[in-house]
């Protein structure tokens, strides 16, 4: 029986781990660093904290959710979603749960893992799954390891933290802060929101689920089904605006415009972008302006100087005490598998391969790893829509993948056709709106590594089948 390892338990590794068992695959073992199961819905636990996706389509087409309380769930939702479809895939005992894999080798016919401590086991299949958003980024500021407060990242929230009655400086104005903060404005005595660049936004349609919706939901499944495909061409709509479709995007455009206008007032100029919609992740969000606004928030936009012991200097020469500093500033995107140490065909070093920006054919394989299958590789996340639908289409490759090695023995992509591939999705990326901006999508070099350059139902259709003539034996 073919043996498979999957490093991590988010959407990817949960999607992979029970596509295999559902496919007949049983030697299958999930390795989690964490004591838990979820990702990035485990790691965040700041307040707010929520899916800006509709959960009609951002849970699995296999595992629709009847118990949603709303169309925008919070994180607890999320993360309780992905405990019950472990339990319910019957995934429990393939789980090796704290366990971390430090490297990953190819011995000429298996994969060997390395683990924390010094164990080692081996397999006959790799797919690592850990995502794109795990690696929090600290930005370099000049005497931040002298505030005297305390400091932490919205992906390192201690729930034990209580924002009342503090002052509060949040640095960065993206997705997490744009959350974070209307959900402790209540609270706290004051926030300070540092931004370096204002994010384009655009409303979020939120509503609560009542409990006649979710009966309905469990007893008409239909009904879930139709709410998820209404989902989906709401994205097809957005997702052609980000990809630079016209009349689209003039739509959405205007539409992100209005709401800034009716909603920030005083602060319009401040808070309106000086880049190309699209460029940067869109933020949907109904309290955001309106937050900024109140009496005890201030939006700061000049840059910050210097982090002292009692809190932020920025350029102009203004001081901002404070006794909590958050740290807003996303992940190292770009820095797929880190810390995992990668070795291949004939020592062949992963971070070497991808010195210069990662790459993968169909975003899933790469050449002289032989038998290793990423989960949200390079070029496979979505700017519009939802991504559990690319972990499901590479879910399913993967398992004709592992069908495949089972019937030949160890497959490797031919380098032509990785290399064929990299050329066209760097051809399609240049130019696209991606390319105008310093954002997370994009290595130092300026090469976008991370975002698919054309609509969710081509990468769809480009992994249905897996191609033999794609593979060589290795």
């Amino acid at each position: 029986m073919t043996s498979v390892a999957i490093i991590g338990a988010g959407f990817g590794g949960i999607a992979a781990a029970h596509l295999l068992r559902r496919a007949g695959f049983t030697d299958v073992t999930v390795f989690e660093k964490a004591a838990d199961v979820g990702g990035v819905w485990r790691d965040n636990t700041y307040p707010g904290c929520a899916c800006d996706i509709p959960a009609p389509l951002y849970s699995f087409s296999f595992a629709l959710n009847p118990d949603w309380s709303q169309r925008f769930p919070p994180q607890t939702e999320i993360l309780g979603y992905l405990r019950r479809c472990v339990r319910d895939f019957g995934l429990e005992p393939h789980l090796r749960l704290g366990t971390e894999v430090v490297e990953a080798a190819w011995t000429g016919t298996a994969w060997r893992l390395t683990l924390a401590g010094g164990g080692t086991a081996e397999f006959d299949v790799l797919v690592p799954a850990t995502g794109q958003l795990s690696k929090p980024v600290l930005p370099a500021i000049p005497g931040a390891d002298d505030f005297a407060g305390r400091v932490t990242h919205t992906a390192g929230w201690d729930p034990a933290i209580d924002v009342t009655g503090r002052r509060v400086g949040v640095i960065g104005t993206g997705a997490s802060a744009i959350q974070l903060v209307p959900a402790i404005a209540g609270r706290a005595a004051r926030i300070t929101v540092f931004q370096r660049t204002a994010p384009w936004t655009l409303p979020k349609p939120n509503r609560r689920y009542s409990r006649i919706r979710r009966a309905v939901n469990r007893h008409v499944p239909g009904v879930m089904r139709a709410a998820r495909a209404g989902t989906w061409l709401l994205t097809v709509v957005t997702g052609r605006a980000v990809l630079g479709r016209p009349l689209s995007r003039r739509l959405v455009h205007a539409v992100s415009t209005l709401q800034r206008y009716w909603q920030a007032g005083r602060l319009r100029d401040s808070v309106t972008p000086d880049y190309a919609m699209g460029c940067k992740r869109v933020l949907f969000t109904g309290d955001w302006y309106r937050t900024l606004r109140a009496p005890h928030v201030n939006l700061v936009t000049d840059d910050i100087l210097q982090i002292t012991g009692a809190g932020v200097h920025t350029v102009d020469g203004a001081v901002y005490d404070c006794d909590l500093l958050v740290y807003a500033t996303g992940f190292a995107a770009t820095e797929f598998l880190t810390p995992l140490g990668v070795t291949g065909r004939d020592g062949r070093e992963l971070a070497d391969e991808w010195r210069e920006g990662a790459y993968a054919h169909l975003g899933i394989t790469v050449p002289g790893f032989p038998n290793m299958f990423l989960m949200y590789g390079p070029n496979t996340n979505t700017g519009n829509t939802s991504v559990v639908y690319f972990h499901e289409s590479q879910a399913r490759y993967i398992v004709q993948a592992v069908r495949a090695v089972a019937a030949r023995g160890p497959l490797e992509v031919r380098p032509e056709v990785a290399a064929s591939f990299d050329a066209e999705m760097q051809r399609r990326l240049t130019g696209s709106v991606w390319t105008g901006c310093s954002n997370w999508y994009r290595t130092g070099t300026g090469r976008v590594v991370t975002n698919w350059p054309g609509p969710a139902a081509e990468y769809r259709a480009r992994t249905a089948r897996l191609a033999l003539t794609d593979y060589m034996p290795a």
